[in-house]
């Protein structure tokens, strides 16, 4: 059975969905003022592994993942740019989905935006003033009176009164309470805004994930996830907001991804170790970097390191060379190896463990070719196949893995092609001096060859 580390209770739990086959998932998603990050990838990795692999077992699975497309970090960057701030969006949304499609991340089921959901956020507010929940203060903001929710830190395990006492809560007279976060912000002059009951402004960062949630999942939902550092605030205040307005119960299992660490050290701009996807993907290939996304199970902490992405490389390496020349098209059924991949994911999302049976095919589909076996070394090549699509690896061109783009390198596919076909006839002919001197013109490029009966397979590096 699938257990599920849960954060709301701290323990692993025997997954039980609502709805028996169905399964509702939220994820929180990105903040579009920027180019997304490592850490980006790991909640994009994570929850796209969770996305697959529910759906592998069998389930109907309904994923969200919003986006946030209005918030005091977008306006001041569009401000900055001196752009309109739907402008400064829509670029980083299609470049977030850029690095998506690089890293293999399938699309969600849906993809909600905070503009397009802001009369369910009104409404949504609306309802927690009538419930006596929320209240405007003299600013004209709206605020969520957390004193009025008693199960307030049930998720991070935070005492109110302690965290009322800790000097980084900072003094707002206009609240009621320190702790009292904001749902609804006036707009200052020349900022966007929409009109509410309350004035013109736009909603605050909590509430939009609770409207947008509920609106497309329903009050009550199976999983809801994020990255370690939004279970308090961000998601205890959902919780808050939620329940307060549904008399309902949120979400069943609450799932936080770890942080990724630089050699070692917290990633962060002011260290200079902080790295954008897409500058990633200049020194790597985007398999490569999901690999090692995955070496790591998605709660613990992720160093990245380039000694890393090299073992990723050489990992994948592997794995596809297991693969090349084999036909994948029936997999092996009621395996031990498919029983223990599953066993794996059921503990947690385990992936290093799942990965670990990739390995064990790889070396019995290399011994089964040792054999002879050419129908068993199929059938291990398929099932190696369907394991690794769960994870999302392994999905590629097999010949394009080792032999890369055509622009790559000196020497372009086709002209490659070319002297393995003249090395061919060389060797037909018993030219074997010219046979030799094309194969070393070749190695001198970077391209290793491998003789295999009359074809020659052919790599770069």
């Amino acid at each position: 059975m699938l257990q599920i580390y849960n954060s709301l209770t701290n323990q692993k739990e025997n997954f039980k969905p609502i709805e028996d086959n169905k399964i509702r998932m939220y994820v929180c998603g990105m903040t579009v003022y920027d180019y997304c990050h490592l850490g980006h990838a790991r909640v994009m990795v994570a929850f796209d592994v969770v996305f697959r692999y529910l759906k592998a077992r069998g389930y109907d699975v309904t994923y969200v993942r919003n986006i946030t497309d209005i918030d005091d970090k977008i306006i001041q960057r569009a401000n900055e740019k001196g752009e309109n701030f739907k402008t400064l969006t829509e670029h980083f949304i299609n470049a977030m989905h850029e690095d998506e499609k690089a890293l293999g991340i399938q699309a969600p089921t849906a993809e909600p935006r905070a503009t397009d959901n802001i009369t369910e956020i009104i409404r949504m507010i609306n309802t927690l003033i009538e419930k006596g929940y929320a209240y405007q203060g003299n600013s004209g903001d709206v605020y969520y009176d957390v004193s009025k929710f008693k199960d307030y830190g049930k998720l991070s395990g935070r005492n109110p009164e302690e965290l009322r006492s800790g000097e980084r809560i900072a003094v707002n007279t206009d609240k009621n309470d320190p702790l009292d976060f904001v749902l609804w912000k006036m707009a200052k002059q020349d900022e966007p805004y929409w009109d509410s009951p309350w004035g013109k402004g736009r909603p605050g960062w909590h509430i939009e994930c609770s409207a947008m949630s509920t609106k497309l999942l329903g009050n009550h939902f199976d999983i809801h996830g994020g990255g370690h550092d939004l279970q308090f605030p961000h998601h205890e205040n959902e919780i808050a907001q939620s329940e307060a307005c549904t008399g309902e119960h949120f979400a069943n299992y609450w799932m936080h991804n770890g942080f990724i660490r630089v050699d070692e050290e917290k990633m962060s701009k002011s260290l200079g170790n902080f790295f954008t996807i897409r500058e990633v993907l200049k020194k790597y290939k985007a398999e490569e970097i999901r690999y090692f996304m995955l070496t790591s199970q998605y709660r613990s902490p992720l160093n990245y390191s380039s000694d890393q992405l090299d073992a990723a490389g050489a990992a994948l390496d592997r794995l596809y060379t297991a693969l090349r020349g084999l036909e994948t098209s029936t997999a092996a059924e009621n395996s031990e190896y498919e029983k223990h991949f599953n066993e794996a994911m059921d503990d947690d999302f385990n992936t290093p463990e799942a990965l670990a049976t990739l390995f064990d095919l790889a070396r019995d589909i290399n011994r089964a070719r040792q054999e002879k076996n050419i129908s068993r070394a199929n059938e291990l090549g398929a099932l190696l196949k369907k394991l690794g699509s769960e994870l999302g690896l392994l999905e590629g061109n097999i010949e394009s893995w080792f032999q890369g783009d055509t622009s790559s390198g000196d020497l372009s596919n086709e002209a490659i092609e070319a002297l393995i076909q003249k090395r061919l006839d060389a060797k037909q002919n018993k030219d074997w001096a010219k046979a030799d001197e094309i194969r070393d013109q070749l190695n001198e490029q970077g391209i290793t060859l491998e003789d295999k009966g009359d074809e020659t397979l052919w790599r770069r590096g």
